[in-house]
């Protein structure tokens, strides 16, 4: 797992926007179990652990006592009191109260108590009271909250967006009664994704490297708890358009689906729990019979699917519950073979998902790289062997996590779809399981004068068509208002149970409102092109009808064309080419007119047949070219000696071309039609009944902290009670309190703890803090001397070292005052000695008095004031380092050694007053000399570098001294002239000489300097 973890880590190209509402989270919801995933900045990708430590949390909410529980706490509820707990909600959500799967969900729960919602047609569940109901979104949006705080405690992060698997074969009514849900809670759902398409898409995110442009076919089998769901998905490397660029990246297509809403592992529990209560009636410990007690058949529910799942790795267990009914215990050995009888009927149904997924995808199975098993239900070793004897092969695909790749694959098209991160492009376009179809009246006019209608169905979306996508339908010929319905289209394919759940196939109505006025409007200079409706299936699959509008054409003044450039040609050339049109392809238009219209539902194929098209194209073009060339430059002659009868039919063309009509200019005028939308279809809830569920559940949520922080205050106090009681009985605790001390603290306990047990469930929290606190000032006088004895040896120990440490230092901070160039001032050094004398005075005096009082009396050297003494010595200490790190020496001048060369110069041109104003101007030339020295020195510290540049300089000023008379050679005599060089040259090795003085002068001394600094951090690094 943390292998995996790295690897989308790593996928993780960048964070960007580190914003407080910057996570976001996953929810893979099962029938049975969800499973929850984060990610956050610092968290890559990482799969949730609730309250228990599981990484896998029950669907599941319980009322009991008045308060909400969830996961197992809820579970233990449901074994004890299966009224007060409800599970398995995706059956019921986003159905009427008829439906044939209500009635199933009835059968094999028969304790609820299900009432339909008048308003509705739904279910509702009552509760034990008789007057609470709650809607299924209700109960599921308790579940999603759940989810949601395991959430932000796991990733001490808000979260406020989340991307929520549901089954692919949920209908329009099931997703929008997900969505509801999530909207009760405040949750922004992203996207509703099917959960065979974020498997898919896990499985693609670390393989990315193996897919390319030629499609891979896999399939994907997910057995999970209550449904079966088989699945073709398509891998492919395409082109796609990101922003201004051309990116290629990764895609997954969902291409097939085959399912079986009611086969999966919870019906194979429910056979052997009635098989284990037909045992133990059968065993007749007890007169009553099982089927009746429901906590007894919930009690084997647990034990049957304990059993199932032992029995998918062993031949044989026991089943056994204690006190099962009447105080009678049950124990039962089953072995597979009886579970596999059980289910005889069971096993054939799991082949056809597949075969249905291939046969709507039109792939054979030739054609399918690997079968790669989902869900839980899939360890069953008699599945597999079903699958294997079916699929001819000796291996069935495991290689991803059966429990979590889902939610995984799922975070990771959260992490795609927020904002506050950027993940590498893995496009998923998933497949439209129900198609859907329009319907209209069309309205003919014969020859006689009579009026007839005729009912007319277009497609819309067809089956597994890819969304998100838009489409456009143009109903023409229409004058006056009408009205359109939108529903299923065919749905043979469904079982016979699955399409009793469609006793309608109609979603909603449309009623179109203003198409006369705009009619009326522009029939005069304007042409009708129809009313076109916009339509849009979302990411998560949900229909929307954006809007409808009328559109006309208005034939203007000619305009004059412009003829348009090679180099536009070619941009509009390339922009086909990559896709620049991409916009108006994804929104395929189905218009209605009086002849047939060809149909666009399998638009994604058709493009793919032409570009397979084009590419034969290209290469029967290339060929042709290469034939081409050598009959090109046998022709280039004869196409010389043409070009100039071309050209003249050429002029006559243009001169007809100028005398044709000039094109009209063609206007477009768009009238936005109002459309109301009557759903016929499972309604949604009204505004005020969501506005009453999310004020509920806030409610609900409210009571729960506050249940949350009674039960913690009680916790506090008892634990403080138990631990008092046991901590004054302690040597420690002995020694800091008096005999009579301890008598009344404990009497103090004693009390506390049987007023604790005395307070009714309805008590406040605040009445336990309160009692708390003055339990804690009445012991606080004896903790606060243990304290003080235990760690007083301590900080004593840390004062010495600090002012052993400290009179070091100040050792060292007085032998670098004596230089001439000192680090620190004469008050900083008086500062640090002062201070250290008071705190060792003071240390001696109150070590003293502290000696001559015993441990139960309130000590007068405290903790608290050794630790400020600490402070206070290094805070000083500090500062003087933190000087002298940062100290630079001063820059000393150079005076003495220009006095000596100017004495010696003099001396030695005595004789010669004109070689004498030559010395001059050779001296001020060597002082600039000296200086640039000085300043190489300073910033270079005598490095290679310093002396290689001072020795150039000095040659420099040696040729200076040989010519110094090239200025006044006219006013010098030859004799002069011949003397200076003699001169600059004794002049020259005395000075080599004095400089070689200062160089070991000022080593010397940055050699003390840098000496004192490094014992300074040697003294602060043991500090």
């Amino acid at each position: 797992m943390r292998l995996g973890i790295t690897v989308l880590g790593a996928v993780l190209c960048s964070v960007i926007g580190l914003t407080a509402g910057v996570a976001v989270m996953s929810i893979d919801l099962g029938a049975e179990f969800m499973k929850i995933a984060i990610v956050k900045p610092g968290v890559p990708m990482e799969i949730v652990t609730n309250r228990e430590s599981s990484r896998k949390t029950r669907t599941l909410v319980a009322f009991r006592d008045g308060e909400r529980q969830f996961a197992n706490q809820a579970y233990t509820t449901s074994v004890r009191f299966p009224r007060k707990a409800f599970w398995y909600l995706t059956h019921v959500v986003g159905r009427h109260f008829d439906d044939p799967q209500v009635q199933l969900y009835k059968e094999r729960f028969p304790f609820y108590d299900l009432v339909k919602d008048e308003e509705r047609g739904t279910v509702l569940f009552r509760t034990e009271d008789g007057e609470t109901t709650y809607t299924p979104e209700e109960l599921l949006a308790m579940i999603l909250e759940s989810a949601r705080e395991y959430a932000e405690e796991f990733g001490d992060h808000p979260i406020k967006d989340a991307v929520i698997t549901v089954p692919a074969y949920f209908n329009q009514a099931e997703r929008r009664a997900v969505k509801s849900a999530a909207d009760m809670i405040g949750l922004n759902v992203l996207q509703l994704m099917s959960d065979n398409a974020a498997v898919a898409l896990n499985y693609g995110v670390f393989r990315r490297k193996n897919f390319n442009s030629t499609m891979q076919y896999y399939i994907f089998y997910d057995m999970g708890a209550t449904s079966t769901v088989a699945t073709v998905v398509g891998y492919q490397v395409v082109k796609m358009k990101e922003g201004t660029r051309v990116e290629t990246n990764p895609q997954v297509v969902i291409k097939g689906v085959g399912f079986d809403r009611t086969l999966g592992g919870l019906d194979v529990t429910l056979r052997l729990r009635n098989h284990l209560a037909k045992v133990f009636n059968e065993q007749k410990k007890t007169k009553n019979d099982v089927f009746k007690n429901e906590r007894s058949m919930a009690k084997l529910l647990k034990e049957a699917d304990r059993v199932k799942q032992v029995l998918s790795a062993n031949q044989d267990h026991y089943a056994q519950v204690e006190g099962l009914l009447d105080e009678k215990d049950f124990r039962a050995k089953v072995t597979r073979e009886d579970l596999e009888e059980l289910c005889k009927d069971f096993f054939p149904r799991v082949i056809k998902p597949i075969e249905e997924a291939l046969r709507i995808s039109e792939i054979t199975m030739g054609e399918i790289t690997e079968v790669i098993l989902m869900g839980a239900a899939t360890r069953m070793p008699k599945v597999q062997e079903q699958l294997t004897t079916f699929l001819k092969s000796s291996e069935l695909g495991k290689s991803i996590n059966t429990d979590e790749s889902a939610a995984m694959g799922a975070v990771y098209q959260a992490a795609f779809l927020g904002k506050g991160f950027k993940v590498k492009t893995f496009n998923v376009k998933e497949g439209n399981v129900y198609p859907i179809v329009v319907e209209f009246e069309k309205h003919r006019t014969s020859e006689d004068g009579s009026e007839s209608s005729k009912t007319v169905k277009r497609t819309l979306f067809g089956r597994m068509n890819p969304y998100p996508q838009k489409k456009v339908m143009t109903f023409n010929k229409h004058y006056s208002d009408f009205s359109f319905s939108v529903g299923y289209g065919d749905i043979d394919f469904l079982s016979d149970l699955d399409k009793k759940s469609f006793p309608q196939l109609l979603l909603s109505n449309v009623s179109l409102i203003g198409v006369e006025d705009a009619y009326q409007k522009h029939k005069e200079g304007a042409e009708g092109k129809g009313i076109k409706a916009h339509f849009r299936m979302d990411e998560s699959g949900i229909l929307h009808l954006d809007k409808v509008e009328s559109v006309f054409e208005k034939v203007g003044e000619a305009a004059e064309e412009k003829d348009e450039s090679a180099w536009s040609k070619i941009g509009s050339a390339i922009g086909g080419l990559f896709g620049g049109s991409d916009g108006k392809d994804k929104e395929a238009k189905v218009e209605d007119s009086d002849e047939p219209s060809e149909s666009t539902d399998e638009a994604t194929e058709q493009e793919a047949k032409q570009k397979e098209k084009t590419d034969e194209k290209t290469e029967d073009k290339t060929k042709e070219k290469t034939k081409d060339k050598k009959e090109k430059e046998s022709d280039k002659k004869e196409k010389k000696e043409d070009k100039k009868s071309k050209d003249g039919e050429k002029e006559k063309e243009e001169k007809k071309k100028d005398e044709e009509p000039k094109k009209p200019k063609i206007t477009t005028i768009k009238e936005i039609i109002n459309s109301t939308m009557d759903s016929l279809d499972l309604p949604n809830l009204s505004k005020d009944r969501m506005k009453e569920a999310k004020k509920i559940l806030a409610s609900l949520k409210a009571k729960d902290k506050e249940k949350m922080e009674l039960e913690k205050a009680k916790n506090e106090l008892e634990a403080y009670i138990f631990d008092s009681q046991d901590k004054l009985s302690q040597d420690t605790y002995v020694k800091c309190s008096t005999e009579s001390e301890r008598e009344e603290l404990n009497k103090l306990m004693s009390e506390a703890s049987d007023w604790l047990y005395e307070q009714p469930d309805d008590a406040k929290k605040d009445v336990f803090v309160k009692k708390l606190k003055s339990l804690k000032d009445s012991l606080k006088d004896v903790v606060r001397r243990v304290f003080e004895l235990e760690e007083r040896p301590k900080a004593l120990d840390a004062l010495k070292s600090m002012l052993n440490h400290s009179v070091h230092f100040l050792k060292s901070v007085k032998n670098l005052t004596t230089t001439d160039d000192p680090i620190f001032t004469e008050v900083e050094v008086t500062t640090l000695e002062t201070l250290i004398n008071e705190t060792s005075d003071w240390r001696s005096t109150n070590l003293k008095e502290q000696k001559k009082l015993k441990d139960y009396e309130n000590p007068k050297m405290l903790v608290e004031d050794i630790a400020l003494k600490i402070q206070a010595l290094d805070r000083e200490v500090k500062y003087l380092i933190n000087k002298a790190k940062y100290w630079k020496p001063k820059t000393k001048p150079k005076t003495d050694d220009k006095k000596k060369t100017n004495s010696t110069d003099k001396a030695r041109a005595s004789n010669e007053t004109k070689s004498e104003e030559a010395e001059s101007k050779t001296e001020k030339a060597e002082s600039k000399t000296e200086k640039a020295e000085s300043k190489t020195e300073k910033a270079e510290s005598k490095t290679e570098k310093a002396e290689s540049n001072t020795e150039e300089a000095e040659s420099k000023t040696g040729k200076a001294e040989s010519e110094p008379k090239v200025d006044e050679a006219t006013t010098q005599s030859s004799e002069s002239q011949e003397e200076a060089p003699k001169e600059s040259k004794s002049d020259k090795s005395t000075k080599k000489e004095n400089k070689k003085d200062k160089e070991t002068k000022d080593t010397e001394e940055e050699t003390l300097q840098i000496g004192g600094s490094e014992r300074i951090k040697e003294e602060h690094t043991e500090l």
